[in-house]
This record gives structure tokens, C-alpha cells and sequence, in this order.
């Protein structure tokens, strides 16, 4: 019987791995001449919408930035942007038409992490996150008391509620019920947009993780959360172990789509375990997918087949440099900068319609 591949050890590995030690043993003590680290490709791995996040991370870590700090970085050019309804300013607000942001770090070289939840005003819940991380010794600050932190250390409140996200969130409050007193206005142009963002119930997030040019990593997770949710609500994206989880010497993973079934299994720590013992990123993802599906009960959220009728999506990147995808369904897409190109995939997926 073959062996299986972790035990499999290649004459050609086991040579390399021979001659590296040797190289090893003839190296100066420390303390004398420093010896110069090897240089990887670096990659980035995030949500279809951040395409732009993947290419500065890998511009700031090709410049000697901390992995960390070139996440924050990819992340806050989506915070910033007014036409990405859920993230940062323009994001969708919560029920009352507050817009609240949760955000996660996590940092691998040194094991410490940071986030924020139900944040209002600040339109970088990012960097409030790394700044709990630094400035405090609390993993997670939410709501008024997060907010006072960032007044703290400087961060302006601001009025996140772009008009296209007031329109958005306007109409759902005008036709929710039929037994209220709430009318919508009449037919005009801008109806066909409005309508669209409410066929199906917005979800959305940004996940970037990157691995640096000496194989450090780092991840951070941001995000408006579910549209038009209770006031207060908090989803997985700034709970270390479910929105991402980052373990220096395996790899890093991130999440986005349904929260409520991601929090339920703390599905990125088990992606990066999944990994230590040996699976590809993808197949990590994958098999956290399936454990989602079976572990999902509720009729509400199940289709006439038994399936989750909600989409979720992780990305992963392990330690070596290989990354993956993976969706409950069919259709979606990720950004991934692998140091020569930077491009939106496939997904690979459970199901299809």
C-alpha cells in the first residue's frame, strides 16, 4: 500500500531537506554576520470585491510593509468607497437606518488580534480593530464603548448613510408590510435599482488575507453586515475564529455571506486546522462547507432538496503559498494577486441550481 502523501518523503525532498540543514550548521552564529531571509512570492487572497484591496497589499508587503499593515491598507480603499453597499461609508444600515460596521485583524507573526463591532460613525472600522489590538488588552470592543475609543485616538464621526443607501434602505422600510403606514412614492426610473437590491436580501463583506515575501501572514475581515438588520446585531466578521483566524505556521482564512452559519461553527479556525493536517486551501474550504450543510436543520433555511438556501464563502491560504476558494453555490468569485498577476477566479462550490 502506497503511503499517503504527508508521510511520503521524495528523494529529491529529502536531499533538499539535507542540504538545508547542512547550509544551516555552516551559517554564522547569531550575533555575527546576519544571514539574508529568503524571499517568496507573496499573495493576497479576498472577496470579488476586492480586487483593488489584493493589489495594494501586494505593492505595500513588496515594499517591506508588515503583512498586517498592507491588509488594513487593501481594506480601506473598499471602506472608502461610497458604491460598495456593504462595507464601510455607502455600506446598508441596520433596521433604523444606522449604519453599523464590524471589523476583525489578525496578526500572525505575533498571534495577537483585534475587533470591533456595531461601530457607528467610523468609516474605518479597520484600523480600530488593529488599534484594539495595540492600545488595549481586550480582544473585542463593541458598540458606544467602541466608538469612545476611536474618539480617543482621534477618528472622526462621520454620517456613513450615503443617499443611495437612505434610497435602498427607504424603500424596503415602504414595502416591508402591508400593515403599517409606511407608502412608497411613486414609479420612477431609479425603481428597477432599488427593487434589485431587494429581491434578495444584501449580504456582503470583505476577507483579505495576505502572505508576505517571508512567509508571515495576516488577515482582516470588514464589513457593514447583514442589511437591515436588529440594531446591535454583531455577525461572524470580528469574531476571531469565524469571520478569520490566522496561525503563523499554517495559514490564514477568512469568511463572507451568511454569519449566522459561520459563527455556529467557527468554520475559519477549523479551515486552518483543516490544513495543518494536511488539506489543500481549497479542500479545507470545501470540507468545512459540507460540515455547514449537514449541521444546518432549520426548514427556513433549507431548500425543497434539503439544502442551505443562504451562500457562504471561504478563502484560505496556507503557509507554502497555495490559496483556495470555495462557495456553497455555484457563481461566485474571488480576487487572488499570487505576485505575478492580479485576478478574479471561480470558486469552487457544493452546489448548483
Amino acid at each position: 500500500m502506497s503511503q499517503p502523501d504527508s508521510e511520503a518523503v521524495s528523494r529529491r525532498e529529502f536531499l533538499g531537506s539535507t542540504a538545508a540543514t547542512a547550509a544551516a550548521l555552516a551559517a554564522p552564529a547569531r550575533g555575527a554576520e546576519a544571514v539574508a531571509e529568503p524571499q517568496r512570492r507573496p499573495v493576497a487572497i479576498a472577496s470579488a470585491n476586492g480586487l483593488r484591496a489584493t493589489a495594494r497589499a501586494i505593492e505595500l508587503v513588496r515594499q517591506g510593509a508588515d503583512p498586517l499593515d498592507a491588509a488594513i491598507a487593501g481594506v480601506n480603499i473598499i471602506e472608502a468607497d461610497p458604491n460598495d453597499l456593504t462595507v464601510g461609508y455607502g455600506g446598508l444600515p441596520n433596521e433604523d437606518g444606522v449604519v453599523e460596521l464590524d471589523a476583525a485583524v489578525m496578526h500572525g507573526p505575533t498571534h495577537r488580534a483585534g475587533a470591533v463591532a456595531a461601530l457607528q460613525g467610523v468609516k474605518h472600522p479597520s484600523r480600530v480593530a488593529k488599534l484594539v489590538m495595540e492600545r488595549t488588552d481586550h480582544l473585542l470592543l463593541v458598540g458606544e464603548g467602541a466608538q469612545r475609543f476611536a474618539i480617543a485616538h482621534g477618528f472622526p464621526i462621520e454620517n456613513l448613510l450615503t443617499e443611495r443607501a437612505r434610497k435602498i434602505w427607504l424603500r424596503w422600510k415602504e414595502t416591508r408590510s402591508d400593515i403599517d403606514d409606511w407608502l412608497p412614492p411613486p414609479e420612477s426610473p431609479e425603481d428597477a435599482e432599488l427593487r434589485r437590491y431587494l429581491r434578495e436580501r444584501p449580504t456582503g463583506t470583505i476577507h483579505l488575507s495576505v502572505l508576505d515575501l517571508h512567509g508571515d501572514l495576516a488577515a482582516c475581515t470588514t464589513t457593514s453586515g447583514l442589511a437591515f438588520k436588529i440594531p446591535g446585531r454583531v455577525g461572524d466578521s470580528p469574531i476571531i475564529g469565524a469571520g478569520l483566524y490566522v496561525d503563523n505556521d499554517v495559514g490564514a482564512a477568512g469568511s463572507t455571506g451568511r454569519g449566522e452559519a459561520n459563527l455556529a461553527n467557527c468554520s475559519c479556525a477549523v479551515i486552518v486546522e483543516l490544513m495543518a493536517r494536511g488539506m489543500s486551501p481549497t479542500e479545507a474550504c470545501l470540507e468545512m462547507l459540507r460540515r455547514v450543510a449537514k449541521r444546518t436543520r432549520e426548514a427556513r433555511l433549507l431548500d425543497k432538496q434539503g439544502r442551505p438556501k443562504f451562500n457562504l464563502v471561504f478563502y484560505a491560504i496556507r503557509k507554502d503559498g497555495q490559496y483556495g476558494a470555495a462557495s456553497m453555490w455555484r457563481g461566485r468569485r474571488y480576487a487572488v494577486h499570487d505576485g505575478t498577476r492580479n485576478q478574479l477566479k471561480d470558486c469552487a462550490f457544493l452546489f448548483e441550481r
